[in-house]
């Protein structure tokens, strides 16, 4: 059943990333992020009261609290960087280059969780890693190298990081508590990080001058991401980091599909092939 929350999570996961493009393609990042996370907190909470959960937050120890809050300001800052790098950057290029997290993550869950890592993962890896580097190379008439066009490389490489640490933490924080009620602890840790870098850079007046349709898109977003999260920790908590992890990267499939269709951003014969790779990598993970 873990497996299929995995697959859940990838699909709400790949719409987010075209649905937060749409609603910051005017907006300040930071300010988007502080925004959506304001949706994701309350669809986190609403689902905590269904499934009743609420009162388990008393029999909650201080090392899940502590890996709860070090998973939360790891996604903070994972967000932060990522949609920075999805509004300066082309989004076929910055997704790859976020899902490389999955590499390091089972790489971490081999260090710090003691998760096994087969001649399967390692194929898998391998490809991935290779997918990836196919995926980000510029086309050969690209002429146009200016610092911004280097810049968002590097908010997508700490996004990577972050998440990855996210992935770790949050395996850890989540044992013994319900899946729900974590993540909407994790979540409420998200947005206190996010309206205070806020806040901090005086970001707050651009609030202002949010027009409804990207506020819309940055509503939608935070609902996708919501329902990711939900899917994603549950999945986490039942089955194996390293696969869910895995298999929560195909939503690269779900973003490439629909930014060819929204923007009209088109893959180059290598980059196909990248994206097969990483594809076929994944499936390695999976299956052995």
């Amino acid at each position: 059943m873990w497996i299929f929350f995995a697959f859940l999570s990838a699909i709400f996961a790949g719409t987010t990333s075209i649905l937060a493009k749409i609603g910051i393609k005017h907006t300040n990042s930071n300010v988007a992020t502080a925004l959506r996370t304001i949706v994701v907190l309350f669809f986190s909470w609403i689902m905590v009261y269904i499934v009743k959960s609420q009162d388990a937050i008393h029999t909650i120890d201080k090392k899940t609290w502590i890996f709860l809050a070090l998973s939360g300001f790891a996604t903070g800052a994972s967000w932060l960087c990522y949609f920075k790098a999805l509004q300066i950057g082309n989004i076929n290029k910055v997704v790859p280059i976020d899902k490389s997290s999955t590499i390091l993550t089972i790489l971490l869950a081999f260090i710090l969780l003691n998760e096994k890592i087969t001649i399967g993962k390692f194929i898998g890896v391998i490809l991935i890693g290779l997918g990836i580097f196919l995926m980000i190379q510029k086309k050969q008439d690209n002429k146009n190298s200016t610092e911004k066009n280097k810049i968002w490389i590097l908010y997508a490489v700490f996004s990577a990081l972050f998440a990855s640490l996210t992935a770790i933490f949050g395996k850890i924080g989540i044992d013994g508590v319900e899946s729900n009620l974590g993540t909407a602890i994790r979540t409420s840790i998200v947005l206190v990080m996010a309206w205070a870098l806020v806040l901090f850079a005086k970001q707050q007046k651009a609030l202002r001058g949010i027009s409804k349709k990207e506020l819309l898109f940055i509503g939608l977003s935070g609902l996708a991401t919501g329902a990711s999260w939900l899917c994603y920790y549950k999945a986490l908590q039942d089955g194996v980091t390293s696969v869910v992890v895995s298999i929560d990267k195909l939503s690269i499939l779900v973003t490439i599909l629909f930014s060819s269709l929204v923007f009209k951003e088109k893959l180059s014969f290598k980059a196909i092939i990248g994206l097969a790779l990483m594809i076929v990598g994944t499936f390695c993970l999976l299956l052995f």
